[in-house]
């Protein structure tokens, strides 16, 4: 007979190594996905792992984890502060495509604008409002109905991609643009644009994910609303006697969440994407959830979780384009991910017994 023991306390040891033992495991049903499909499964791992860091063409691809890795920190680090509180933001997506539709709605309204320098603070500000508008409906509605975060944020990102293909069809569609759907590019705007060195890879995206963890370290470590995120998550009636307000942390969760995945969706829409189109969001706001866990929702374990994913990403697109792999197959592999690393958590609060089972 198998059973599961529960632990005194939590270990340690595989708190840390369950990362590693999923990602392991992710690779070794990957290659078995892979050859599945019929394709050498070391060459995919090599295409994927190896290709985009030190292949022929790395100078090309290393940039691109810049690029990818930048709004899956943003997001990650917004959704583990809640996670961490036992708030469940499962809408990301949603926020970061509100949080790009409202700086691309400032950009489009001031082009063209002599008071250049103060078009992009604006979308900074206006991106990262939105996404935060966004992540309040089902703050607002948990606190003072009781409503599950959950449904109502996830259901949310169905409503925001309605509205994204909307303003692409309509309001935002570029009038000079042979009535094709789609805005203007703004990256072609220069006032709008969010790129520092596009050959390198960097925009202003890339320093607020850096300043986000950063500001995740200092707040979880030092201040006492990080002490208060981390008591509600591990013992809620414990952080209700010590004084915590249970309201105004569902709110601070939802909204800094919703707000770095908006300034997230207005990054891209100013550089890597360019435009308001009706497939602008690729899922970053979903994978972003495999981020935050795979990263311990810790900010740094984030910042390496997220170049990972980034690699895969990149990865996934060498091994479509090299070995004829279809998009589906990455992201199973993808989610394969974060089923190992919830299953093999499992050992950090239970041991594995093995017995004989006892007679009637």
């Amino acid at each position: 007979m198998i059973a599961l023991e529960k632990r005194p306390q939590p270990s340690q040891m595989w708190s840390l190594a369950s990362p590693l033992v999923a990602v392991a495991l992710t690779m070794l049903a990957g290659a078995g996905l892979f050859a599945a499909l019929g394709q050498d499964p070391l060459e995919a791992l090599v295409k994927i792992f190896w290709e985009p860091l030190f292949g022929e063409f790395a100078f090309y691809y290393r940039p691109q984890l810049l690029i990818k890795g930048a709004p899956l920190v943003l997001i990650a680090i917004g959704l583990s502060l809640g996670f961490r509180a036992g708030i469940w933001n499962i809408g990301a997506e949603g926020q970061y495509i509100i949080g790009a539709l409202s700086g691309a709605a400032v950009a489009l309204a001031l082009y063209p604008s002599e008071a250049r320098w103060l078009v992009f603070p604006l979308m900074v500000i206006a991106g990262a409002l939105g996404g935060c508008a966004w992540a309040m409906i089902p703050g607002l509605l948990k606190v003072k109905f009781k409503t599950n975060e959950i449904l109502v944020s996830l259901m949310l990102v169905y409503v925001a991609e309605q509205l994204l293909a909307s303003m692409a069809l309509g309001a935002m569609r570029n009038p000079e643009g042979q009535g094709f759907p789609g805005s203007r590019n703004m990256a072609q705007m220069e006032a709008a644009t969010s790129w520092i060195n596009q050959s390198a890879g960097m925009h202003w995206g890339v320093v607020a994910a850096f300043i986000s963890v950063i500001f995740a370290y200092v707040l979880l470590a030092k201040h006492v609303l990080g002490f208060q995120i981390k008591l509600a998550g591990q013992a809620p009636r414990a952080a209700a006697f010590s004084g915590t307000n249970p309201a105004r942390l569902i709110l601070f969760c939802l909204g800094t969440s919703g707000a770095l995945a908006g300034m997230a969706g207005m990054f891209e829409i100013s550089g890597p994407s360019g435009i308001v189109s009706i497939d602008f969001n690729v899922g970053y706001g979903f994978t972003a959830i495999i981020v935050a866990f795979l990263g311990r929702l810790h900010p740094i374990g984030i910042l390496l979780a997220a170049g990972l994913m980034a690699l895969t990403y990149i990865g996934g697109d060498v091994a479509q384009s090299s070995l004829g792999l279809p998009g589906a197959a990455i992201q199973v592999f993808q989610g394969m991910l974060l089923f190992f690393l919830l299953a093999v958590d499992v050992l950090t609060n239970y041991r594995v017994r093995f017995g004989q089972r006892s007679a009637a």
